[in-house]
């Protein structure tokens, strides 16, 4: 398909602005701009490293934020819930799988 003429083709598409947080095994990665604000994150979370922000995102919602990453252990239920994909974990380089959380050591 050829382009029309005079009209010059711009991407849409730009990479997201993503928080990371280190944490003990790695990084807490949020992408806010993503979040539509459901909570299943904050609520879930057994370790209770995540609270809903005071902060708006651009669509309107309260994103989670990181309050206690010291005991966040990648166990990667918040990615594993998130219906928007806008939270996930990053394990640090060379940690082994902790056989009773299910994240890393």
């Amino acid at each position: 398909m050829k382009p029309i003429e005079g009209i010059e083709h711009q991407p849409q598409s730009k990479v997201p602005d993503v928080e990371r947080v280190p944490v003990p095994d790695g990084e807490l990665c949020i992408i806010a701009d993503w979040c539509k604000g459901c909570g299943f994150c904050v609520e879930f979370c057994p370790r209770h490293v995540l609270v809903s922000s005071e902060a708006f995102n651009r669509k309107g919602y309260h994103p989670p934020k990181v309050v206690n990453p010291e005991s966040c252990k990648n166990c990667d239920l918040c990615e594993m819930i998130c219906p928007d994909f806008a939270i996930f974990t990053v394990g640090a380089p060379g940690a082994e799988p902790d056989e009773e959380s299910g994240g890393t050591r």
